[in-house]
C-alpha cells in the first residue's frame, strides 16, 4: 500500500511531536518532515515533496499563510490542511486564497484530523459547512462583474459538468450516480481538472472556477 507522506509544519514542538506519534499509528500515512516555522517548511517541502502538508497559522519568521503560498506556488499537487487555533474569516480567506485545500481548528478529534488528511488527499474538500458558505459567498461577490472567460481550451465539457457538482458538495458517489458513470470515471476526471488548473484540491478548483466566472452562487447551490 503507497503510504500518504505527511509534513506537519507547528512551531510547538509538544503539540508536533504529539501528532506526528498519532499518524505514525496509521498505516497508511507517514510523517516525512517536521517544520517548526514557515521558512523551513517552504525549504522542507522542495525536498522531501510531502502529498499532504499539515499548516499552523502563527508562527515565527514566516506565518503559514505567506508558507502555503509560496510552497504552492512550486509545488502545485501538494494538499495543504490548515490547523490552527484562528478561525476568523480574515485567515480562512486568505489560506484559501493561498491554495490551502481545507481548513480545521485545534479542537478537532484524532480521527476528524485523520479523515480529513486521507479527504484532502483524495481531493476532497475539508471545510466546516458554516465555513464553506462563507468562502463560496466571498468568491462568488470577488467574481460578479468580472467576465467569464472561456474554459472550452482548458475544460471540457464533461469535465466542467463534473466540477459544477463538486461545487455543490457532492461526492464521487453521488457525482457518479447523477451522470451515470462510474466513481473511478469521476477521479478521473477530477484528477484531470486539478492537473489543468494547477490545483490540488477539489476547494482550489471551485474557488479557481469561482474567480474566473465559470461558475456562479447558483452553481453552489
Amino acid at each position: 500500500m503507497e503510504k500518504i507522506r505527511v509534513m506537519l509544519v507547528e512551531d510547538h514542538v509538544l503539540v508536533r511531536e504529539g501528532t506526528r506519534e498519532l499518524l505514525d499509528r496509521e498505516k497508511d500515512l507517514e510523517v516525512v518532515a517536521e517544520a517548526g516555522d514557515g521558512e523551513e517548511a517552504i525549504r522542507l517541502a522542495a525536498i522531501h515533496r510531502p502529498d499532504v502538508i499539515i499548516m499552523d497559522m502563527a508562527m515565527p519568521r514566516l506565518n503559514g499563510i505567506e508558507a502555503t503560498r509560496e510552497i504552492k506556488a512550486t509545488h502545485p499537487g501538494a494538499a495543504v490542511l490548515v490547523l490552527t487555533a484562528y478561525d476568523d474569516d480574515q485567515y480562512v480567506f486568505a489560506f484559501l486564497e493561498a491554495g490551502a485545500a481545507g481548513y480545521l481548528l485545534k479542537d478537532v478529534s484524532t480521527q476528524d484530523l485523520i479523515r480529513a488528511i486521507r479527504a484532502v488527499h483524495s481531493g476532497e474538500s475539508i471545510l466546516h459547512p458554516t465555513v464553506a458558505r462563507k468562502v463560496v459567498d466571498y468568491f462568488s461577490r470577488k467574481a460578479r462583474g468580472v467576465p467569464a472567460e472561456r474554459t472550452a481550451e482548458t475544460l471540457t465539457a464533461r469535465e466542467m459538468e463534473v466540477l459544477r457538482l463538486a461545487a455543490k458538495g457532492m461526492t464521487n458517489r453521488e457525482i457518479a450516480d447523477r451522470l451515470h458513470i462510474s466513481v473511478r470515471t469521476v477521479q478521473v476526471h477530477l484528477s484531470n481538472i486539478f492537473s489543468k488548473l494547477e490545483v490540488g484540491s477539489r476547494t482550489e478548483a471551485v474557488l479557481y472556477a469561482l474567480r474566473k466566472g465559470w461558475l456562479t452562487l447558483e452553481d453552489t447551490c
